[in-house]
């Protein structure tokens, strides 16, 4: 296929270049990021999309994915796929697939899981919103970069699925540094707490493949001084995304809710940005009860 990718960062700039390793002629714009290997220099967000059976984008937000959509759309070929793999709010994902109906175009909403290293290791999980189609058309190219694309529904269900995912991702974590950081007080050793927990019903994604506590479990962000897998800031980004969701959609989301002010004053007050979400364990084992009655 000849495909047009907009967004070539840390996450777009490996998906595009495992595109081209597979034979596709790949057309690349970003403003910043330099052109991955295989992948051509287009002038233009436009340029880029022109006579491409796909166009992916990959952006920081629904607001700019938006304007890009503004400018591409026009300059697709009757029948083409804009394949969204940003994360952004359900709202704007829906917006571009109108959009893009109106063009004569495809369009699917499919943000991914798996972080920087899936990018690059072509193991990404795809959740996707949209026709059959157009799933049918870039399902090729799914399989290239990913492991697995899954089909939720129509245009923003890949949006839902990833907020809620990501919701539950948050919640977990946050519960799981909290045990730690009790089981530290309470003097139980966190190999121990571990040995007991990755095997017993308190188990998660958050304690047996991504354990907060360093030298504990598989090799995880805290065995590397919290650099991040997941940054903070990408947490409390699709947590506010999924409180915007519930709001809209007028649902209850109470564990949700705090999750998200205890990520933002993470990230904004107490030095967790560029530190992976994990690190809420540190901070946690380094407060006491005072300390969160005081908030």
């Amino acid at each position: 296929m000849k495909i047009g990718f907009i967004g070539l960062g840390n996450m777009g700039g490996p998906m595009a270049a495992n595109l081209a390793r597979a034979g596709h002629a790949v057309a690349g714009f970003d403003l910043t990021a330099p052109m991955p290997e295989g992948v051509s220099r287009a002038d233009t967000a436009a340029a880029a999309a022109q006579g491409a059976d796909v166009v992916i984008t990959m952006l920081p937000n629904g607001a700019i994915l938006r304007a890009v959509a503004a400018e591409v759309l026009p300059a697709m070929t009757a029948g083409a796929v804009l394949c969204d793999c940003s994360t952004v709010d359900v709202e704007s994902a829906r917006a571009v697939a109108d959009q893009a109906q109106a063009a004569g175009l495809g369009a699917l909403d499919a943000p991914v899981s798996g972080g920087i290293g899936g990018a690059a290791a072509g193991t990404l999980t795809f959740m996707v919103g949209g026709p059959d189609a157009a799933f049918a058309t870039v399902l090729p190219l799914f399989e290239m970069m990913g492991q697995k694309a899954v089909h939720c529904g129509a245009a923003g269900a890949g949006q839902a699925a990833k907020i809620c995912n990501n919701m539950i991702l948050g919640v977990t974590m946050i519960a799981t540094c909290e045990a730690f950081a009790l089981a530290d007080k309470l003097g139980l050793d966190r190999q121990k707490m571990f040995d007991v927990v990755s095997t017993s019903s308190g188990y998660s994604w958050s304690m047996n493949a991504c354990c907060p506590a360093p030298g504990v479990g598989p090799t995880s962000p805290a065995d590397n001084d919290y650099k991040p897998g997941f940054a903070s800031e990408l947490m409390l980004k699709d947590l506010r995304l999924s409180q915007q969701a519930a709001t809209g959609a007028d649902a209850d989301t109470p564990m949700g809710q705090l999750a998200t002010a205890l990520y933002g004053a993470f990230v904004e007050e107490e030095g967790g940005k560029g530190r992976d979400f994990s690190a809420m364990l540190p901070r946690f084992a380094g407060r006491g009860r005072g300390d969160a009655q005081d908030g």
